[in-house]
């Protein structure tokens, strides 16, 4: 089992009990999301903003274009943070001061470069497409050159970071427990639905078996 090591940067204090820095774990939640939650300064002023990632080992990589005001930020400051968080129950409790929820969350923080060797920009953005789904790089036509030329990717390496994870039921006053007030848990998971064809050629198309299998995965 290997840690990230703790400083003020990335060590949790409220909460404790509930924190991992084990970098399995920690990949893990980076894995099963595609959506990180970016923080950067614009004009004095912090703007945190979703962004679709890819991850690859250490490497985090985010694209967009050439004259995105974000990624032209976190380049100017060589550092960045980003957080992603899995929402997976809302916990009701007797006492509204302890309602909560279960959850996943891990937050980041590393350096930044772009990527502007042809062969790198190219794996950057396998790394992404197969992140959000396996297999989808395979059954989409080559990018043009043109294209690749309009945009900027951008590779974080994590240099640490840490997690919190909460994942039980109630905790409620004690002598709460024998009132007459309902409490739970609601799970909650995010699902993929049926695939839907676009308009055209893919509606006379089988469904490719990719999609198929990503589907069948989420499908809950």
């Amino acid at each position: 089992m290997q840690d990230y090591s703790k400083s003020k940067l990335n060590r949790i204090k409220r909460g404790q009990n509930r924190a991992t820095y084990d970098v399995e774990k920690i990949n893990t939640i980076l894995d099963a999301g595609f959506i990180g939650y970016v923080s950067y300064i614009y004009q004095d002023r912090s703007i945190t903003l979703p962004m679709a990632y890819g991850r690859k080992g250490n490497k985090i990589y985010l694209h967009g274009s050439q004259a995105n005001r974000m990624l032209l930020a976190l380049l100017k400051v060589k550092k960045m943070s980003m957080t992603v968080m899995h929402l997976d129950a809302l916990v009701l409790a007797r006492s509204g001061l302890h309602h909560s929820v279960n959850y996943r969350s891990a937050t980041l923080f590393g350096s930044v470069k772009k990527i502007e060797n042809p062969k790198a920009k190219d794996a950057a953005l396998l790394c992404f497409m197969e992140h959000m789904m396996k297999g989808r790089w395979e059954g989409i036509r080559p990018m043009h050159q043109k294209e690749l030329d309009r945009t900027l990717v951008l590779e974080m390496t994590i240099e640490t970071a840490s997690a919190k994870i909460r994942d039980v039921g109630v905790a409620d006053e004690p002598e709460d427990y024998d009132l007459n007030v309902w409490a739970g848990i609601v799970p909650i998971k995010q699902i993929a639905e049926y695939p839907i064809s676009d308009e055209g050629i893919p509606q006379k198309m089988k469904i490719p078996k990719h999609v198929l299998d990503y589907y069948q995965q989420k499908k809950g």
